[in-house]
């Protein structure tokens, strides 16, 4: 199968898994359910991901994508680590925020096994973190930021952004912020992160 048709049969496969994640949960959905909606194979759907769990963390890290590599581009290119938040900021709120993330984290919520959390973790937390600390250890080192480590501006800097928004879109009290908001939202953070770490 050509690399295009393979990436347009998994975004079919991965909008069907939504689709039965948000009516039957994370448990009540198989790879059966996700492969009989989007029309494909249950053999494609375990060649391709191995099992639910494999299938779940790939839709996490898809979504995590834009975000991970605007990082590792401005880790890279060398780009000012604040220079870099400004751009970074409303791309990872957007994702944070984003139906497909709060649809994910709902279920999450549900699953007692806590074997989606474990999932949402690996590919998102757990692989975004390391790239927003990296960019935070430049500012570090070269005394641009003032923190006690890169660590703690990470951390700083995702409480500044983020905040209790995410819970309070999977909890239903907030909907979804528009464009502006997310874009207002990420310049106030990162206007607050420059003014807490000047160096």
């Amino acid at each position: 199968m050509r690399a295009d048709n393979r990436a347009e049969r998994q975004a079919e496969i991965e909008k069907a898994a939504y689709e039965l994640l948000q009516t039957k949960g994370y448990r009540g959905t198989s790879m059966l359910s996700i492969a009989k909606l989007a029309k494909a194979s249950n053999e494609t759907l375990y060649r391709w991901y191995g099992d639910k769990n494999g299938l779940f963390k790939t839709m996490v890290e898809s979504n995590a994508r834009t975000t991970k590599e605007a990082l590792a581009t401005a880790i890279m290119d060398g780009t000012d680590p604040i220079a870099a938040l400004r751009h970074v900021a409303p791309i990872l709120l957007s994702m944070l925020l984003g139906q497909e993330a709060i649809a994910l984290n709902r279920a999450a919520a549900a699953d007692e096994s806590g074997e989606l959390g474990r999932a949402i973790a690996a590919g998102g937390r757990d692989s975004v973190f390391p790239l927003i600390e990296t960019l935070m250890l430049r500012g570090v080192e070269s005394r641009s930021l003032a923190a006690p480590s890169a660590s703690a501006a990470a951390d700083w800097f995702l409480s500044l952004l983020i905040g209790d928004l995410q819970i309070r879109r999977v909890n239903r009290t907030l909907p979804l912020l528009s464009d502006a908001d997310v874009v207002a939202r990420a310049s106030t953070a990162v206007g607050a992160f420059r003014k807490l770490c000047a160096g």
